[in-house]
């Protein structure tokens, strides 16, 4: 799939420290020790809703690890998928009377429009699930050549059979999330898996291969028509484009487990490596005045819907990096209207033709940047810069510019 257009990154002088970010395997923040090319891979949509603020939120944070290797002078291999064959998107295509394709490629097309207009950079690799049939096919064989893997008659009695992958097939399965086995089994069957399935060698066992049902598109196979399961599209994805050994697999605290859990240990069968990736990072929830932001609640934020309204795209950004990326946190009139007053703020002080020295403020925005993503820092250091330059004056003439410089490229706000 074609992703969305990339906004212009200014080249700063030198460069900021070396990043460190939190590990949610190692429960430490440790350095990323990324090669000249680093490699990242994030999980993308369900597209079968619109953008909302916690989706925003995940994307911004990739997006300044983005920006930092930029400034680090590394280039970026970015792959970020896009499941578009899953349950949900079926069930609400057939709640809205709706083609599931078409239903997709509507809300791809919201996403790129929405993450276009908050500056988040795209992806070098966008790619659908349906893309990758073929890959994911080649994968599952191998699991199942390595005995990773077994198939299971479906329930209905026909020719073809699910095929799932053994949650014992590697000795450090659950290293990633650390979780106890407990509650694996509960966010398991939260969130998309079948621990009461008849017949499974273990309740945590994962689907790899969906058997062709009635109504569900289907794709042949050797080991029956079907589709693809959830976890496996994205390992199939990573080790085709990335490799094994990528520098960061990311995405929401909510994919912790099973999503990342089971798709590291899939490219680990695979490929009999230890580890998958060398850092897994993991963005916090968005709430919304103090509840979590769900559908079920109908309390979702939706950026195409704050943009509808009038409200700048640098303002949202703002308001969701006033907080720390691996916190849950909530928003509200409150958190925007505050940056919207920030923004102002920012602007004009950087619309001075001479003000305060941008030496400090720029070094301090990367090292707070480099020491996991601390933004709130970040805010503050330019939020002093902005003060003293509208309070004090100052006689350095393009310094204000330079700052608007630096936001720009490092935080990805315009001013």
């Amino acid at each position: 799939m074609h992703s969305w257009s990339a906004a212009p990154v200014p080249v700063l002088p030198g460069h900021g420290p070396q990043l460190r970010l939190y590990d949610t395997a190692d429960r430490a923040v440790r350095p990323v020790t990324a090669g000249q090319t680093a490699t990242m891979y994030v999980c993308g949509i369900t597209p079968y809703d619109a953008t909302h603020l916690g989706h925003a939120a995940t994307y911004l944070a990739f997006d300044l690890i983005h920006r930092v290797w930029l400034d680090n002078g590394h280039r970026v291999h970015y792959v970020q998928n896009i499941t578009d064959i899953d349950d949900p998107l079926f069930e609400r295509a057939a709640r809205d009377g709706i083609d599931w394709r078409a239903l997709g490629d509507r809300e791809v097309a919201l996403f790129a429009e929405d993450m276009a207009a908050l500056r988040v950079l795209p992806p070098h690799d966008y790619v659908g699930a349906t893309e990758v049939i073929d890959e994911v096919i080649e994968l599952i064989e191998k699991l199942l050549a390595a005995g990773a893997a077994y198939q299971l008659s479906t329930a209905d009695g026909s020719d073809y059979a699910d095929v799932y992958y053994r949650a014992g097939a590697t000795r450090q399965f659950g290293y990633e999330s650390n979780y106890s086995h407990e509650l694996m089994l509960e966010l398991f069957a939260e969130r998309g898996g079948d621990p009461q399935r008849p017949g499974k060698s273990d309740r945590l066992d994962a689907l790899l291969w969906s058997a062709a049902r009635p109504g569900e598109p289907s794709w042949p196979s050797p080991f029956g028509d079907g589709r693809p399961g959830w976890h496996v599209e994205c390992s199939a994805i990573a080790l085709n484009r990335l490799g094994i050994g990528l520098d960061i697999q990311g995405g929401g605290s909510d994919l912790i487990f099973p999503h990342h859990e089971y798709s590291a240990a899939h490219a680990e069968s695979a490929t009999g490596e230890r580890r998958f990736a060398r850092h897994y990072v993991h963005a916090g929830m968005i709430g919304w005045n103090g509840h979590k932001m769900s559908k079920s609640r109908g309390n979702l934020v939706l950026v195409s819907a704050l943009l509808a309204d009038g409200v700048e795209p640098a303002a949202i950004r703002l308001g969701l990096l006033a907080g720390h990326y691996r916190a849950d946190r909530s928003w509200d009139d409150t958190v925007l209207d505050q940056a919207t007053a920030r923004l102002a703020h920012w602007r004009a002080a950087t619309a001075l033709p001479a003000g305060p020295d941008a030496t400090d403020v720029i070094a301090r925005l990367r090292r707070y940047l480099a020491d996991d993503l601390d933004t709130p820092g970040a805010l503050a250091a330019v939020d002093g810069w902005a003060t003293d330059a509208l309070d004090y004056g100052g006689h350095h003439q393009g310094e204000p510019a330079a700052v608007a410089t630096a936001v720009d490229a490092l935080l990805g706000v315009t001013l």
